[in-house]
């Protein structure tokens, strides 16, 4: 499967490498938002020796600006959303975020969040909300992060490797 990401055309990841340094970030910046879910882009690049193998080198904590009534993201009717259930990504900080990675020779790979009453896997709504092909790391209420990639509703997880400093 392919898909477009700004600038270049790539094959979707076989696995990801996460360094503990970034994990140590992403854990921290997900429950700083508790009991909310957090947010955080992943920035990154695909490994140079095995382009479908993706590096996240950066973690971009984000702020959670779900709000009931977006417009862009429906609710099913006996839905209750709240900011404990749902996250959004505020697009000025993407932009910036996308500023910063492509200033520095990486790219936004994807998002992550957390589900502080949940598993890490997709729910449901995550993946009717994911409009395009991507990566999602989700930490669950155990903090224990998994990788997803989601398309077309559907969820695969990824192998997620855990790597020494920015080794990949």
């Amino acid at each position: 499967m392919w898909f477009e990401r700004i600038g270049q055309l790539t094959e979707w990841p076989e696995r990801v490498c996460l360094g503990w340094d970034c994990l140590i970030v992403l854990r921290s910046s997900l429950r700083a938002a508790l009991p909310n879910e957090g947010c955080a882009l992943l920035l990154g690049t695909a490994h140079s020796a095995n382009p479908r193998t993706w590096w996240v080198q950066q973690i971009w904590p984000c702020c959670n600006v779900w709000r009931p009534g977006l417009e862009a993201l429906p609710e099913l009717p006996e839905a209750v959303p709240t900011r404990r259930n749902r996250f959004a990504l505020d697009p000025r900080e993407q932009l910036h975020a996308q500023r910063w990675a492509r200033d520095r020779g990486l790219q936004v790979l994807g998002t992550a969040h957390s589900h502080p009453g949940g598993q890490p896997r997709p729910s449901d709504q995550d993946q009717r909300w994911m409009v395009q092909p991507g990566l999602m790391l989700i930490m669950g209420k155990d903090a224990q992060v998994e990788a997803w990639w989601i398309a077309a509703g559907t969820a695969t997880r990824l192998p997620l490797v855990h790597t020494h400093g920015n080794d990949g």
